[in-house]
């Protein structure tokens, strides 16, 4: 980045602009037995400045402990991670909210299990936020580094081994599990359709009558019903094997797989709606059908694969996506999606086979279920576009932005609403004499989701289904479709792509080179506005002072406004990343957060929020910078912003 200021233009700033370092680290760890040692960080505080606990409460930036290489070969962490002394609990009128701090001093511990016979360094992260009575310093990563020697084997804690690896799977056995109930719910739907519904009755009724006794008949349903889970979670492993672990967890950034996955869907979206029938080869369904004809246990499995041969019009859509969903799950995903799935299928033939009285309060084949065929069918439509929606945000083609989702999705959705009531039917409907109630039922939820979709086109969250489309920022319009300008207050219209939404509806760069670039081009001074997410005089400055209409004009018409996020935690890219000098210190810049900071200090010489400077096309600074606490009133900043642009239109 250049740095071509080379002095400061006025007295005040040389005055008050400074580094503020009010804390100190030290790091020390002490042997507590020969296999388990205590690691502690330790935190010197200045007088009037504070940091705040592990769990500080809303509004501040909790201090947080990380270790870069978390894994229970070399350690083991202690079950209560960092222990820490009883913080300071009191009410802070500036977040308004009880908070967890300490002054002075604040030591924190954690003790670690020594599991490797082989000396090895530690390392991590500690990340806070100091703050005072009238401002806070950017959240702060600062690298430790502890040098652990190795123990005698026969003194390893097996069991400490064992725990740590129970412990990590935890959150990973949760989502496994959900994964299964949602390919489990998968295989009912494939269930209700007219490929597989039928032959419940058809197949149960074979085991039933052609077997000797009924028990030999409830066997042989049992042994068809595990065939249908082994041959669908045979399917899984294949592909599991054929991708890896590694390919299936990089699917979802991946732009080839999503455009695919797109492709995929669609096709199969549309075989479901009636256009066409996706269909194996005659031949394979002729060899196994030949194959079942043998009997015992290899001719039971052929019937079973039979079904998943001649099923494959219904089901085969419905398993290639939720393949596509599981594959974000890792090696297992698949394996475990297609045990739920297949269980579902598998479940009703030993269960009907065991008590056939049941097959009477089964509903008759008929219309019906061609309509649960066309409602997958809409759904898998609507799912496609979350993967065109993926491949578009990692390319950032602005192609399918968040209004365009959103407007495909109330169609999707409006159309599938419409059929349900019977205003719409496809080429395979039979007549509809009546509305049932359960069909009218998801008419309902569709229809309700519908309506509620349609406010986002003008900038609503949907919280509902935000998961799926675009994120706000990634919108065609960032103040919603249909914006209008308050009468006296006027934004030029002279956007840029890489503006955002800011405070008070402002457009604003995040980035310094492209916004003075932008500056040059339609020539009009820089405006930088070194901020925080965490930055609580700077919500007051944006909120009592921005919100002035006369200062909320030149920001938007008389100057180009860059925000830099000093606390911003997104990684740069690793070739971007390098290590510096701030203050005299060695410092790491890793985000974008980093960057900004050390943009900030080293060339304005100070690293507090808000600071405001206004600079030339050649980067020089127009005036002396401002700040919260110099500045901090609608007066005061108006005649800041004023003098600022003059200075800018005289050179």
């Amino acid at each position: 980045m250049k740095k071509l200021i080379l002095f400061f233009t006025a007295i005040t700033f040389v005055s008050t602009a400074q580094i503020f370092e009010p804390v100190k680290w030290d790091f020390s760890q002490k042997k507590l037995e020969e296999n388990k040692i205590e690691l502690s960080f330790k935190a010197t505080i200045d007088d009037g400045w504070y940091i705040y606990s592990q769990d500080a409460g809303e509004g501040p930036v909790s201090t947080e402990f990380t270790f870069f290489d978390p894994s229970p070969d070399r350690y083991g962490v202690d079950k209560n991670w960092v222990q820490e002394q009883v913080p300071i609990e009191e009410f802070d009128p500036n977040f308004d909210a009880v908070l967890k701090y300490y002054k002075n001093e604040a030591v924190f511990n954690v003790k670690i299990n020594v599991l490797s016979t082989e000396d090895f360094t530690l390392k991590g992260e500690v990340y806070y936020m100091t703050c005072d009575s009238t401002q806070c310093l950017p959240p702060e990563a600062l690298e430790f580094s502890f040098d652990i020697e190795g123990v005698d084997e026969s003194l390893i804690d097996k069991s400490f081994i064992e725990e740590s690896k129970s412990s990590e799977g935890t959150s990973t056995g949760k989502s496994m599990w959900a994964l299964f109930f949602i390919a489990f719910l998968s295989g009912f739907a494939a269930l209700l359709t007219p490929c597989v519904f039928p032959m419940i009755p058809l197949t149960v009724s074979f085991f039933t009558k052609k077997s000797k006794t009924k028990a030999r008949g409830v066997i042989n349903a049992i042994i068809y019903g595990i065939s249908i889970i082994i041959i669908y979670v045979a399917l899984g492993v294949g592909v599991s094997s054929v991708f890896g672990a590694d390919a299936l967890n990089n699917m979802a950034t991946n732009v080839y797989f999503n455009i695919g996955f797109f492709l995929l869907l669609i096709i199969f979206g549309a075989s479901f709606l009636g256009a066409f029938e996706l269909q194996l080869p005659a031949s394979w369904v002729n060899k196994s059908d030949k194959a079942s004809d043998k009997g015992g246990l290899m001719g039971i499995f052929f019937m079973a694969f039979t079904l998943a041969l001649v099923s494959f019009s219904c089901t085969g859509p419905i398993v290639g996506t939720l393949l596509v969903e599981a594959s974000s799950g890792g090696y297992f995903g698949p394996i475990i999606g297609m045990l739920g799935f297949s269980l579902a299928i598998a479940l009703p033939f030993g269960l009907f086979a065991a008590f056939p009285g049941w097959l009477n309060s089964l509903p008759q084949s008929g219309g019906w279920l061609n309509s649960v065929k066309v409602t997958l069918g809409f759904l898998e439509i609507a799912l496609a576009f979350k993967f065109l929606s993926n491949a578009d945000l990692v390319l950032q083609a602005h192609l399918l932005e968040r209004e365009l989702f959103i407007a495909i999705w109330i169609v999707i959705f409006g159309l599938l609403t419409m059929y349900l009531l019977g205003f719409l039917k496809f080429a395979h409907d039979s007549d509809l004499q009546y509305i049932s109630v359960s069909r009218l039922s998801v008419a309902i939820l569709t229809g309700t989701l519908t309506i509620y979709m349609i406010p986002g086109l003008w900038g609503a969250p949907l919280k509902i289904i935000n998961a799926f489309p675009p994120p706000m920022q990634y919108s065609e319009s960032p103040r919603g479709v249909g914006y209008v300008q308050n009468e006296s207050f006027h934004i030029d219209d002279s956007s840029h792509d890489d503006q955002h939404i800011g405070p008070q509806g402002l457009m604003a760069f995040h980035d310094y080179e492209v916004a003075l670039n932008y500056a040059k081009k339609i020539n009009k001074p820089l405006m930088i506005d070194f901020t925080g997410h965490a930055c609580v005089n700077c919500r007051k400055m944006e909120e009592q002072v921005w919100s002035d209409q006369i200062v909320k004009s030149i920001l938007a018409n008389d100057v180009v406004l860059v925000s830099l996020y000093v606390d911003e935690r997104i990684n740069l890219p690793e070739e971007e990343q390098y290590i510096t000098t701030m203050a005299g210190k060695e410092k790491k810049v890793k985000t974008t957060g980093d960057k900004w900071m050390v943009f900030q200090a080293n060339t304005f010489g100070t690293n507090s929020q808000p600071y405001y400077v206004m600079l030339d096309l050649q980067e020089n600074q127009l005036l002396e910078p401002a700040n919260y606490q110099d500045y901090g009133s609608v007066e005061l900043f108006k005649e800041w912003l004023q003098r600022g642009v003059k200075s800018f239109n005289e050179i």
